[in-house]
C-alpha cells in the first residue's frame, strides 16, 4: 500500500423486502464493481448518521422511500483499492416504486434466486445466508 494509510468508506445498504422478495440493484458502468448487483444504498457522507445516508442513497437510487426496521449485521472488507466497513439493515418500502434512477437496473428477486446474480465479494457471506434460509426476511414482509 506504499505506506499510505488507507480510508475505510462507511457505506449502507438496505435488505428491503417486500412479497417474499427483496429489491437488488445493479452497479452502474464507470463505478467501483460496475455491472454487479447489490443491495441498495452508498457511501455516508460526513456529518450524516447511518441510517439518513440509507434512507437517502435509497431514494437517490431508486426513487423509493424505505423506514428500517432494524440493523442486520455489519462487514469490513478490505478490496485492493479500499477498505469498506458495510452496514446492512432490514427496511421495509414506504411509498414508491423502484426504478433505476442512480443504479444501472432494479430487480426483486426471491431470496434463494439472490446466487443467479453476481454481487460484490464483500455481500457473498450475507447473499449465502439469504439465499439458503439461514436468514430470513424480517417480520411482515414475506407476507
Amino acid at each position: 500500500m506504499g505506506g499510505g494509510e488507507v480510508d475505510v468508506l462507511q457505506v449502507t445498504a438496505g435488505l428491503i423486502g417486500r412479497e417474499g422478495r427483496l429489491l437488488i440493484t445493479q452497479r452502474p458502468h464507470g463505478t467501483h464493481l460496475e455491472g454487479l448487483w447489490e443491495f441498495p444504498g452508498g457511501k455516508q457522507d460526513e456529518g450524516e448518521t447511518l441510517e439518513e445516508c440509507l434512507i437517502r442513497e435509497v431514494a437517490e437510487e431508486t426513487g423509493m422511500q424505505v423506514r428500517i426496521v432494524q440493523k442486520e449485521r455489519e462487514v469490513v472488507h478490505h478490496y485492493p483499492d479500499r477498505t469498506v466497513h458495510l452496514h446492512f439493515f432490514h427496511c421495509r418500502p414506504v411509498d414508491g416504486e423502484p426504478r433505476p434512477l442512480g443504479c444501472a437496473a432494479v430487480a426483486w428477486v426471491r431470496p434463494e434466486e439472490l446466487t443467479l446474480y453476481p454481487f460484490p465479494p464483500a455481500d457473498v457471506p450475507l447473499v449465502d445466508d439469504l439465499s439458503s434460509g439461514r436468514l430470513g426476511l424480517p417480520d411482515g414482509t414475506d407476507d
